[in-house]
C-alpha cells in the first residue's frame, strides 16, 4: 500500500507542472540546423545522428523527438535498451551499434532496427530466428576495438550467405585519429583499407546500402571512394571536436551548441572576512561577501575540478565557484549582482564565448567535452 502510494506520488510530482530547481534547455532549432549543415556539406549522404549515452547527456527521448523533424531515415544508439526506449517516439529506423549477446537475440523486437553484428556467433543467432534482419558489418581498419580483421571477413560473408533472412544493409569502420589537426595520414590509411574491403564485399555479390566510415570529426575529411553515410555524434549537439589549428576546423565552426544547464539559488549566505566555505575549508573569504547556494553538484554533472576554479553566469556577470563542489550543492560568489533566493543562473552556457560553455571548459579548464555532457544525470530536460 505504501509502495503504491509512493509510486503515485512520484508520478504526480514528475508532471511538467512541478517546478524544478535545476533544468536543461534543449534548443531544437540549433540541433536541426546542425544536422542540416552536415547534410548540406555532403549531398547524397545519409547523416545518422548518434543518440548513445543518453544522447550525449542531452536526453534520449527528447532528442529522438526533436529529430523527427530532421531529414534522413536513421538514428543510431549503442544498446538495444536505448532502441527500445525510443521505438515509439522516433519515426526513424534505429541502428544498434553495440554488441548483443547471441543468447539474447531471440528476445529482441526486430522491427525498426538494424544491428551491427560483430562475429559469426551473432550472425548464426540472428540467422536461426528465420526472420528478416538488417545487418551492418564492422571492419577493423586499425582502431583495434571492434570489427572484423581481413582474415575473419571470408567466413563472416560465407555465414551471411548461409542465412537468406540476413540482409547486409551496411558496412562501417571507425576512424581513430580524425581529430588530429596536424595530419590526416591515418585517416587516409584507414579509408584505403575500408575501400579495399568494401570492394571485396561487393565482389562477393553483396550490395550494402549504407557505407559509413566517419564520425563528426572525420566528416570533412572523407576521401573514401564508397562512403555514403556519416555517423554524426557530438556534432548533432553543436560541439566542434576539431581544434582551431585543424585545417577543417572552419567546416564545423557553424555548429550550434544545443544544451544549456540552469539552476536556482536556494540560499544566500553573508560571509565575514575569514569565514570558510565547503569541505576541507579550501576557500576563505578575504572580505565580507555574499555567496549563493545552488542545489546541484558533481552528482548532477558539475565537474568537481571546477572547485575554486570555475564560474557560472548570470546575464553578463561571471560568478566564481567558491569552495569544493559538493555531491548535490555548489556555492558561488554573488559579487555585486544583488541576486537572491529564487533567481536562476546558468551552469553550462550555449554561448561558446562564455567561460562556462562546453568549448571553453575544454579549452580553458582541460575538461573533455564529451565527459562534461555525458555526466549530466537526473535533471529535467525541456525543449525550447
Amino acid at each position: 500500500m505504501i509502495r503504491q502510494y509512493a509510486k503515485k506520488t512520484l508520478r504526480h510530482l514528475s508532471s511538467n507542472k512541478y517546478k524544478t530547481l535545476n533544468y536543461i534547455e534543449l534548443d531544437q532549432q540549433a540541433m536541426l540546423a546542425n544536422v542540416a549543415l552536415i547534410e548540406k556539406q555532403h549531398p547524397g549522404f545519409e547523416v545518422i545522428p548518434v543518440l548513445k549515452s543518453n544522447a550525449y547527456g542531452h536526453g534520449l527521448e527528447q532528442v529522438a523527438g526533436i529529430l523527427n523533424k530532421a531529414e534522413g531515415h536513421y538514428l543510431a544508439v549503442d544498446g538495444y535498451f536505448e532502441a527500445a526506449r525510443i521505438r515509439d517516439i522516433t519515426k526513424k529506423h534505429i541502428l544498434v551499434l553495440g554488441y548483443i549477446l547471441p543468447e539474447n537475440v531471440h528476445l529482441l523486437d526486430l522491427k525498426k532496427c538494424s544491428f551491427v553484428v560483430q562475429d559469426i556467433a551473432g550472425l548464426e543467432a540472428f540467422g536461426l530466428l528465420h526472420k528478416p534482419v538488417n545487418v551492418h558489418l564492422e571492419l577493423n581498419t586499425g582502431f583495434n576495438r571492434l570489427g572484423l580483421t581481413p582474415d575473419e571477413l571470408p567466413a563472416y560473408l560465407d555465414t551471411l550467405k548461409k542465412y537468406p533472412n540476413l540482409k547486409l544493409e551496411g558496412v562501417m569502420t571507425h576512424l581513430l585519429d580524425a581529430d588530429n589537426g596536424a595530419s590526416d595520414s591515418y585517416d587516409n590509411h584507414q579509408q584505403q583499407l575500408f575501400d579495399k574491403y568494401v570492394k571485396l564485399i561487393q565482389a562477393a555479390d553483396f550490395k550494402p546500402k549504407l557505407l559509413h566510415i566517419a564520425q563528426t570529426a572525420g566528416s570533412p575529411k572523407i576521401k573514401s571512394k564508397y562512403a555514403n553515410a556519416i555517423r554524426l555524434g557530438i556534432g548533432t549537439y553543436g560541439i566542434n571536436p576539431l581544434g582551431p589549428h585543424d585545417p577543417h576546423y572552419k567546416d564545423l565552426a557553424p555548429l550550434k551548441p544545443v544544451l544549456e544547464l540552469k539552476s536556482t539559488i536556494v540560499k544566500v549566505v553573508n560571509l565575514k572576512k575569514g569565514d570558510k566555505v565547503s569541505y576541507n575549508a579550501t576557500f576563505t573569504a578575504k572580505k565580507a561577501m555574499r555567496i549563493g547556494v545552488l542545489p546541484l553538484g558533481y552528482y548532477e554533472g558539475v565537474p568537481r575540478e571546477l572547485s575554486n576554479n570555475g564560474v557560472f553566469t548570470y546575464k553578463d556577470a561571471e560568478l566564481p565557484i567558491v569552495g569544493r563542489v559538493c555531491m548535490n550543492h555548489t556555492m558561488i560568489d554573488l559579487k555585486e549582482t544583488g541576486l537572491k533566493v529564487g533567481d536562476v543562473v546558468t551552469i553550462i552556457s550555449r554561448d561558446p564565448r562564455k567561460p562556462n560553455s562546453v568549448a571553453s571548459l575544454q579549452t580553458d579548464k582541460g575538461l573533455f567535452s564529451y565527459t562534461t555532457l555525458t555526466r549530466l544525470s537526473s535533471i529535467r530536460r525541456k525543449v525550447i
